[in-house]
């Protein structure tokens, strides 16, 4: 029987040198790591909340009745934007916009959303954010809600979904097409093919298939149907499926994508595209009762954790200061005036919150309470705390913004429908940098802003809200003008007052429409 030998003294103080010099050595080449990008290009994070509305966060309205510290906190370290507007009052076509620059009412997607088992709206050539960045030196990563299209491999081991109509949720037995899919071969298109390194998401939560993706294969492969009782479109999903665990869980993903990335020497972007507090409102039990404006309210306070959890993990690596955080909403709120809109779960009103104040208008109209959205900035290397800016701005600025900041060459590529805001965010330039912007509702108006006028190309809201009905004896105007600089509630149809003005911007926006383009940069 032999005995271990015990190790000598000698060995066990040379072990713990080796011990305490690995130790030092991994610690110094991640500061190092740091150091060398701290002098470099920032980390990019793009904080994507769904359907959160304009009044919601308290630094947007003293009224709230919902705590949002660490959104107030966000703003405090940067700047809070009082005029930025989504490209489109509903979803998809914002999120294209934001990832290519280009309004999405230039593709075949004219209106809407794409719908269960629509293929991708982002074209295969088309130069994405990702990728742009990717040339820039950045590792790329898309985490959350994705939305904008995927290639099914059907059965036959063809992509079954190439021939089928963008945004056609009427499409007789779409709702059955899954039955053509093989969910265990991987899936095409996506965040991969735009470019991204990684991906990991649910798509839509209120969409089949209700299960975890991560890159282009399914975490579980989906194995029953849901449940009759459950929110959203019918279809297949994992065993045990939690909406109320996909925000904790994508944002633990997020913070994990984080702090691989203080490890790394090339600078990260995340597009973090959060799932709150769009329907299904499905707070964690945790946040339930922490609002004062019911189970919406609760959903957005969680929100507001998930910035605090990105924030928080910036800090404990030492990303903080030179990492770009924006926190925005692709859309308005739907959740107001007891409408129980886009498959909402009840009013706000009577909490006497209102996610849309001070504007008219909820999620899918072209009034600004559509697409007008908070929007906040923080870099604390380029920008002073405690900044407003009144700019009029668009989430499809993004790009050539981003652009500008990172393009090694310094000569940033113009964008169809992108303008550079570098100069706001660094030295918070007071000339305006657009001279107007397009906004698209779901129903496809549209309306154009220029300094203070805003014409509406039609009648009503374009979206949810409804249309006006003329009273007895009089008739509507063809279309609306508002001066947003003293009527921003939009009250005040100027439509017949100012044909000069309206007729200046119908042009305008016309030229717009049939060039291809609206940034006076752009050359085709």
């Amino acid at each position: 029987m032999s005995i271990p030998l015990k190790p000598m003294r000698s060995e066990l103080f040379s072990t713990t040198k080796i011990l305490i010099f690995a130790v030092l050595a991994s610690f110094m080449s991640c500061k190092q790591s740091l150091q060398n990008r701290d002098a470099q290009k920032p980390n990019i994070i793009i904080i994507l909340a769904d359907d959160l509305g304009y009044g919601d966060p308290e630094v947007y309205n003293t009224e709230s009745k919902i705590p949002t510290p660490n959104i107030n906190a966000l703003a405090q370290s940067g700047i809070r934007f009082t005029n930025a507007h989504a490209p489109s009052s509903v979803c998809t076509p914002t999120r294209y916009g934001i990832l290519t620059g280009q309004y999405a009412w230039r593709t075949p997607l004219k209106s809407a959303v794409l719908w269960m088992w629509d293929k991708p709206l982002i074209e295969k050539d088309r130069l994405t954010m990702p990728k742009m960045l990717k040339s820039n030196g950045y590792n790329t990563a898309s985490i959350g809600k994705w939305h904008l299209g995927w290639r099914w491999k059907g059965l036959d081991n063809n992509y079954m979904n190439d021939t089928i109509p963008i945004g056609d949720y009427s499409l007789k037995g779409r709702n059955e097409l899954w039955k053509k899919i093989d969910f265990t071969k991987p899936i095409g298109g996506g965040p991969l093919e735009a470019g991204f390194d990684y991906y990991f998401g649910d798509d839509v939560p209120n969409f089949a298939p209700y299960a975890y993706i991560e890159n282009n294969t399914f975490v579980k492969t989906p194995d029953t149907l849901k449940l009759a009782g459950m929110y959203g479109g019918p279809g297949p999903m994992t065993s045990g499926w939690d909406l109320t665990e996909v925000m904790p869980t994508i944002t633990a993903k997020s913070v994990a994508y984080i702090e691989e990335q203080a490890e790394s020497d090339k600078p990260f972007f995340l597009y973090f595209a959060l799932t709150a507090p769009h329907t299904p409102i499905a707070p964690t039990k945790n946040f339930i009762g922490k609002s004062k404006a019911g189970l919406y309210g609760d959903f957005v306070h969680e929100v507001d954790w998930t910035v605090g959890e990105i924030i928080a993990a910036l800090k404990r690596t030492g990303q903080l200061d030179n990492t770009l955080v924006v926190f925005t909403s692709d859309n308005g709120s739907p959740q107001r005036d007891g409408q129980n809109m886009g498959g909402a779960t009840g009013s706000v009103k009577k909490y006497g919150h209102d996610p849309s104040r001070p504007l008219k208008g909820i999620k899918a109209d072209i009034w600004e309470g559509g697409h007008r959205v908070p929007f906040i900035v923080s870099w604390p290397k380029q920008i002073s705390n405690m900044q407003v800016s009144d700019q009029l701005i668009g989430l499809n600025d993004l790009m050539a913004t981003f652009s500008a900041i990172t393009n090694d060459s310094k000569d940033a590529v113009p964008f169809e429908d992108s303008m550079d805001f570098s100069t706001v965010l660094q030295t918070n330039e007071k000339t305006p940098i657009r001279e107007d912007l397009v906004h698209h509702s779901i129903k496809g108006m549209f309306a154009i802003r220029k300094g203070s006028w805003k014409f509406i190309d039609g009648i009503g809201s374009g979206g949810w809200s409804g249309i006006p009905v003329a009273k007895k004896g009089s008739s509507l105007p063809k279309g609306q003008l508002y001066n947003l600089d003293t009527d921003l509630g939009e009250k005040n149809n100027l439509y017949d007052q100012y044909p000069d003005i309206v007729e200046t911007l119908r042009l305008q926006l016309k030229q717009y429409k049939e060039q291809g383009y609206s940034n006076p940069n752009f050359k085709k």
